[in-house]
């Protein structure tokens, strides 16, 4: 079997942890009844690769949720993630064109189109940066040569809810305690390669 099956089916995707959590118990208070859960999101571990990848990059399993950031001696951080619902993910190898911290919005003309009711407010002036953005507190813009920026994000999330779900307009999404940790390791240019899905519908 090719080994580019092997990752998009999930089967490169069998690491195990490199670090387990220790330290001193802990004190956890009870949760408030009247609040609601918020609900649980991995942190991100480093992890062992079933074999050797290169080191520096991102790659971005969609039927798993997963992101990996690469590192050598086939090891890697992976971090829980969101993507594109339907057919609005887009597969390829993109680099890292841009950064920013707290970044301003303005939905694409494809976005205004579908849902006009949810972004026609926006078109024209975007939001600007901070809490409740959809690109939350950090975004990777996605390039590719010859096209320039492709409008796809790597961003952060304060919709922990959404996190193992198929349900961006194309995006990957990381909650936002998680993505700061991401943006802080991968550099401009940065090599990105997004995985096919196995299930486009999904």
């Amino acid at each position: 079997m090719h080994r580019r099956t092997l990752l998009a089916g999930g089967l490169g995707l069998a690491v195990s942890g490199l670090v387990a959590g220790a330290g001193a118990a802990q004190t956890i208070a009870a949760p408030d009844p009247a609040q609601p859960a918020t609900p649980f999101v991995p942190p991100p571990k480093l992890v062992q690769l079933p074999y050797a990848m290169t080191p520096y990059e991102v790659h971005v399993f969609p039927d798993q949720f997963r992101l990996y950031w690469t590192l050598p001696d086939r090891t890697a951080w992976e971090y829980p993630i969101r993507v594109g619902r339907d057919r609005l993910y887009e597969d390829g190898e993109f680099y890292v064109g841009a950064k920013k911290e707290w970044p301003s919005w303005t939905p694409t003309p494809d976005m205004v189109e579908r849902e006009p009711e949810k972004y026609a407010k926006y078109a024209e002036e975007g939001m600007p940066g901070g809490p409740g953005n959809p690109l939350g507190a950090r975004a990777l813009y996605l390039f590719q040569e010859g096209r320039g920026d492709t409008y796809l994000r790597i961003h952060g999330t304060d919709e922990p809810e959404t996190i193992g779900r198929a349900v961006s307009n194309g995006c990957a999404g990381l909650i936002n305690e998680q993505i700061v940790m991401l943006y802080d390791q991968v550099p401009m240019d940065t090599r990105v390669k997004l995985y096919p899905k196995l299930n486009p519908a999904g």
